[in-house]
């Protein structure tokens, strides 16, 4: 009989990632669904933040919009992909970006895929000069800056 690999051990880092990618997982669904249940409308909140209901069949800033079909595809393999650079990440900062960037896109394909909406996903948050987004979408973005910062800025460990 043949001994399998080891599997790699879920480090801290990995184990962050993940609890990150989780939180805002759920907090998508949960404003999402609480969104899609009470806004009816728009509505200012503050400053220059206001929730109006709208949905994007696009990409972020409604890129590629009216082409559900191809973009939850391409989204369905960027997925596989970010699992695997999570599992791969080195630092803490690189974990904090990977779970946010992981969480948000997962929020947003299991909309596009389970939501209803014809692969349309369901943006709320509205800025003055800023397009209408989710929690989901916010986590992808705050994710990126993190992911780069950490990218750009860490040092290199010395090898012995």
């Amino acid at each position: 009989m043949q001994e399998r690999g080891a599997v790699a051990p879920l480090t801290a880092r990995r184990a962050l990632a993940y609890a990150i990618a989780v939180a805002v997982l759920v907090a998508d669904v949960v404003t999402t669904t609480l969104a899609e249940h009470h806004l009816h409308g728009v509505s200012h909140v503050w400053g220059p933040f206001g929730l109006a209901l709208v949905f994007n069949s696009g990409f972020a800033f409604s890129i590629f919009s009216g082409r559900a079909l191809p973009v939850t595809v391409l989204l369905c393999i960027a997925l596989v992909g970010l699992a695997w650079v999570v599992w791969r990440v080195r630092t803490f900062p690189q974990a904090v970006g990977g779970g946010l960037i992981l969480g948000g896109a997962t929020g947003n394909l299991g909309e596009r895929i389970f939501g209803g909406h014809h692969g349309q996903v369901p943006d709320f948050v509205t800025l003055t000069h800023w397009p209408t987004f989710n929690v989901a979408d916010a986590g992808v973005s705050v994710g990126v800056v993190v992911l780069v910062a950490a990218l750009l800025f860490e040092r290199p460990k010395a090898t012995p």
